[in-house]
């Protein structure tokens, strides 16, 4: 991906999120909150939009959200996004990103591309998935649009 403020964010990303549990004694493994393709466009008048959502499992687990939101540069470049659509179970989801590019690293090897940022439940969804748990992510751009 050739990095112009034209383009700088678009994509298509392996997103992971994990939960976030001070407590180093967790298992790793028990962190997970999310995994799924993102992917993002970024405009010229510094707005936003694309997709998140995770369709590798079985249909009944399939999720997918809208994106809306816009791009801040600067160094580092900041995106700023909101997810509304429909979740496993059918009902609606709503989830607030906030995250950074990370710049080129000097001395790096093999450096991919990368966004890290936090994720924030909105809107209550479903038993047990209250409004307001927040989880931090990372995203590695996936080589067919790292060009």
């Amino acid at each position: 991906m050739k990095n112009t403020n034209q383009n700088l964010g678009t994509g298509t990303w392996t997103y992971r999120s994990l939960l976030n549990n001070p407590d180093i004694s967790v298992d790793f493994d028990s962190l997970e909150f999310a995994r799924a393709n993102l992917t993002i466009v970024t405009h010229t008048d510094g707005s936003l939009t694309g997709t998140i959502g995770d369709n590798s499992g079985p249909v009944t687990d399939h999720w997918q959200l809208a994106l809306t939101g816009s791009i801040q540069y600067g160094s580092p470049a900041a995106l700023w996004f909101q997810g509304k659509g429909k979740g496993t179970d059918g009902t609606p989801w709503v989830y607030d990103y906030l995250c950074y590019i990370v710049p080129h690293i000097p001395n790096g090897i093999n450096q991919m591309p990368a966004l890290v940022g936090n994720v924030t439940r909105a809107v209550a969804h479903g038993t047990g998935s209250p409004a307001g748990v927040t989880a931090s992510f990372y995203a590695v751009l996936q080589p067919e649009t790292n060009k």
